[in-house]
């Protein structure tokens, strides 16, 4: 039965792109606006200028009537848009057209002869306010063209952080998205991806590509399940309508080595349109490494986009969106990771030889492929229907060093590989209806995703599993059986008289001539979606009214009825728009490791190598979630709006990341519940003189709450009680300016302020020996409070900015230890005061930071008219502070953020 529904499946698929091939402008997730120009007789007007604008986005499109009086614009994101009609001889017009559906918006505009005023006609919305009860982010490529970015190689992701309320900044392209881990979904031209999209797990669409991005922190529409604590919307650039083609060459070099190209073009008519992009970079800073000094960080990336429209018919179109992502890249290296000493020779024997087994060398490549067709068909005037199958592939492959004994490290007891594939396969359909007050949106989505998991693990630390132990309890390197100690002077670790060896694991010692342990794990995930949702209008009321209904069949069965429900008031008067919204959502497990991750911890090999907390094995299990939002959207004037909300967010089953060592491989694992609350605000300065200018802000308390239910790795919230989350953060905020100077030679520049408070921080030393729901411990020196460092290698210390005394740590010299607790202080960690720290009230966490950004251009240096020349100087974190975004965190590691960064950019236009 399996085999015939994957055989079905493959053929319906392979028939629609076949064919799509061969006829070759459907909607998905984005509207359209057309109509005629006429003079007051009636009789068209051809020539006239119609140009659309969302002042907040900063979405700008202008397009010529034809010889029949008409104008379209297509691929527009769902918003309200200011429309404007010029022609010489007439007086101009302008009016607000609003498109929040798929249905096309019918918008016919009589001018008056020239003479007359101007005519205002309003059809719906004000130019700076929303009445959508949901609350989310616009941004357009007006405007992040001139963004500063902090990551060339996820773009994409770093958009999101800077410009989004309600996400909190990570490494490797990783953000927190109302406090939740990674529980973010991409909706890419209605194609919906909710699997992990940093550059560790995935391959990003690349930002060339994208033409427009809708950010929702709000509670989710019926139509978006999985993933829902930030969904992304992205509309990607098309060339329909372009008759004449429009390109880009750019290239850029900057510190690090970075090199990166990129060429895009697009070219159509008005009934087709082909966009293509191809970039690449070359980078000695891919990821973020957990040193400010970077070495052994290299990596590269290749992107291929190709999006092509056509409309067949005047109620028929088809759309493809084809992309292939590769990357490649070394992970970052610690000072302890150079010139690692291990076992050379006599492991098995009681007295091994050490040497030098070189540095660490530890790599990944990603693959990734989308093949994403969409069949369009409008039923009627007030009618449309969708239906689009898609294959999407991740394919990570990640290697050891040449000899595995060189990955060992202080956090690194294991060697791994992998080759590790996500294969996701689906179709959605769909069906929008206006009628009256009502848009109605009713469809069903159905995805199978093949997990296949091949990995290699081997321990490569020749005390991780010892046989023998001295006097003191410390294991020594040597011997391959507890009956081996008592002539060599040591003592019997065997776990009959209470030790700790393992003789399971003897066999995958590669220090003591061992192999490597070789797991094969695989599932197929089924999940079935049906949802049905209105919006209705009455006077100044706007309802959302939704349900849907989700199957979750994979390594467990589940299945979830969940309402969403909004509404908002408008208050004309003031401009101002109340709001609230609940959702009630089906929370599914990540897919990435979530095979070995149910599976490893009941294994006697795997879950002393995977770190697995004790009494914690199992499959993961999807949860549930309700979620409340209350917010308000006012503005004043032309010239400014505000917009924010107000969270409360409890899910049982919330789910969160472990690392295995030194690596970028991560295992999802499952907490009993979480309650977040918080806030997000925005405020937008659309235009003002040649000025515009954004400020984003958030604060989230990620409380969650053992026991951990399942997943590997993790070790934290033993004692029981509530804790936070590494994702956890009381406040952040963004500023963005940027100024056009006035003129024709006139620069941009753009300015970018990002404050963070600090992420939780759970592995700071610090000293509490009172709270049972502090993670500190303490010892007393000289009868007084000290903490001891021991367990931190003198790397670490220095890492974490530690000093004692006034005295720092290097990367080769440590700290004495005990060190007095009023002594021991950190130039990156806020440090609780002896005594004070609180897992849930008040943890240790990254000391504060402020970046700065720049980025100043030139977009037509020599004036030309259809080729222009651009020069951009981007400078990222100018101050050049130095930064954590995480210490020891067991969900992510140690990582820096970017040091000072220049890059220079020189393109061609056309």
């Amino acid at each position: 039965m399996r085999t015939s529904t994957r055989t079905y499946l493959f053929c319906l698929i392979v028939f629609l792109c076949s064919s799509t091939f061969s006829a070759l402008y459907a909607q998905s997730n984005s509207g359209s606006i057309n109509g005629v120009v006429s003079d007051p007789t009636g009789a068209v007007i051809p020539g006239a200028t119609v140009s659309i604008q969302n002042p907040v986005s900063a979405y700008s499109r202008t397009a010529t009537t034809d010889s029949a009086g008409h104008y379209q614009f297509t691929n527009l994101p769902f918003n309200p848009y200011h429309l404007s009609v010029s022609v010489t001889g007439f007086a101009s017009y302008a009016g607000d057209v609003d498109v929040h559906s798929m249905v096309p918006v019918v918008s016919n505009v009589h001018l008056k002869v020239g003479g007359a005023n101007t005519t205002v006609m309003v059809e719906g919305g004000e130019d700076l306010i929303e009445d959508d009860p949901t609350s989310h982010t616009d941004i357009d490529r007006g405007l992040f063209e001139k963004l500063p970015l902090e990551s060339a190689s996820s773009s994409l992701s770093s958009l999101v952080t800077l410009a989004s309320p309600g996400v909190s900044a990570d490494s490797n392209g990783l953000f927190h998205g109302m406090g939740d881990h990674a529980s973010n979904s991409f909706s890419v031209d209605g194609q919906q991806i909710s699997d992990q999209q940093s550059k560790v797990f995935s391959n990003q669409l690349p930002s060339n590509a994208v033409q427009s991005i809708e950010v929702i922190p709000g509670a989710p529409p019926a139509e978006y399940g999985d993933k829902t604590s930030l969904i992304i919307n992205v509309t990607t650039r098309s060339g329909q309508g372009l008759t004449k083609p429009v390109g880009n060459i750019t290239t850029s070099y900057g510190a690090f080595g970075s090199a990166a190209g990129s060429v895009d073009l697009g070219c159509g008519g008005q009934n087709w349109g082909n966009f293509i992009e191809v970039d690449g970079l070359n980078t000695g800073r891919f990821l973020d490494p957990p040193e400010f000094k970077v070495f052994h960080a290299k990596g590269n990336e290749q992107n291929l986009f190709d999006r092509v429209d056509y409309q067949f018919t005047p109620a028929d179109s088809v759309h493809l969106n084809l992309n292939y992502t590769r990357s490649w890249y070394q992970t970052p290296n610690t000072y302890d990771n150079l010139n690692v000493s291990n076992v050379v020779s006599g492991g098995a024997s009681s007295d091994p030889v050490f040497d030098s087994v070189g540095n660490t060398d530890q790599r990944a490549k990603i693959q990734t492929f989308n093949i994403a067709p969409t069949y369009t068909r409008l039923l009627g005037a007030k009618a449309v229907f969708n239906f689009g199958p898609y294959v999407r592939k991740d394919q990570d492959n990640y290697y050891p060093s040449s000899n595995p004994l060189a990955d060992l490290g202080p956090i690194q007891n294991e060697s791994i590989s992998q080759k590790r594939s996500l294969l996701n396969a689906g179709v959605h359909a769909d069906v929008t209806i206006q009628k009256g007050a009502n848009n109605i949106k009713a469809g069903v989505v159905y995805q199978h995703t093949f997990l296949r998991e091949h990995d290699n693990l081997g321990v490569i630390n020749s005390t991780f599993n010892s046989p023998c132990v001295n006097t003191n309890g410390v294991s020594q390197p040597g011997f391959t059986d507890p009956s081996q100690c008592a002539a060599a002077g040591f003592v019997s670790n065997d776990p009959s008289v209470g030790g700790s060896f393992l003789p399971v694991l003897l066999p995958y010692d590669l220090t003591r001539g061992g192999s490597f342990f070789n797991y094969f794990g695989h599932t197929d995930i089924k999940e079935l979606a049906l949802y049905v949702q209105d919006q209705l209008k009455a006077g100044n009321w706007v309802f959302n009214l939704g349900i849907r209904g989700d199957l979750y069949n994979g390594l467990t069965v589940t299945r979830q009825p969940e309402p969403r429900v909004g509404l908002s008031y408008s208050i004309k008067q003031t401009n101002t728009v109340l709001r609230a919204s609940y959702a009630r959502t089906l929370e599914t497990p990540f897919n990435e490791n979530l095979v070995l991750s149910s599976q490893g911890c009941v294994s006697d090999v795997l879950s002393p190598l995977l770190n697995c907390s004790p009494g914690v094995s199992g499959i993961l299990q999807p949860g549930f979630r309700n979620e409340f939002h209350a917010g308000l959207q006012q503005a004043f004037g032309k010239n400014l709006v505000i917009s924010g909300d107000y969270v409360w967010k409890y899910t049982h089953n919330a789910f969160d990341f472990s690392i295995l060592g030194n690596t970028p491989i991560f295992f999802p694992i499952d907490w009993h519940n979480s309650k977040i609350p918080g806030f997000d605000i925005r405020a937008d300065v659309p235009n003002f003189h040649h000025l515009s200018a954004f400020v984003v802000m958030s604060s989230v308390a990620a409380r969650f709450f053992p026991p951990q239910s399942a997943g590997a790795g993790a070790t934290v919230g033993q004692s029981g009680l509530p804790f936070r989350i590494d994702h956890d953060e009381k406040f952040n905020e963004t500023t963005h300016i940027q100024y056009q100077v006035p003129g024709r030679l006139g620069p941009w520049v753009g300015v970018n302020w990002r404050y963070d408070s600090g992420l939780t921080a759970a592995s700071t030393p610090c000293y509490n020996i009172t709270d049972p729901n502090s993670s500190c411990g303490g010892t007393t020196l000289n009868g007084q409070p000290a903490i001891d460092l021991s367990g931190f290698t003198a790397d670490q210390e220095f890492e974490a900015g530690l000093a004692c005394n006034g005295v720092k740590a290097t990367p080769t010299t440590p700290l004495p230890t005990p060190c007095l607790a009023s002594q021991l202080t950190s130039s990156l960690l806020s440090i609780p005061a002896p005594g004070t720290e609180n897992d849930d009230k008040n943890p240790s966490r990254v000391k504060a930071r402020s970046l700065f950004d720049a980025s100043i251009g030139e977009d037509n240096l020599f004036h030309g008219d259809r080729y222009k020349w651009s020069l951009r100087v981007t400078g990222v974190n100018l101050a050049n502070k130095t930064a954590l975004y995480n210490f020891l965190s067991t969900f992510s590691g140690t990582h820096y953020v970017t040091p000072r960064a220049l890059t220079a950019e020189v393109g061609l236009h056309f």
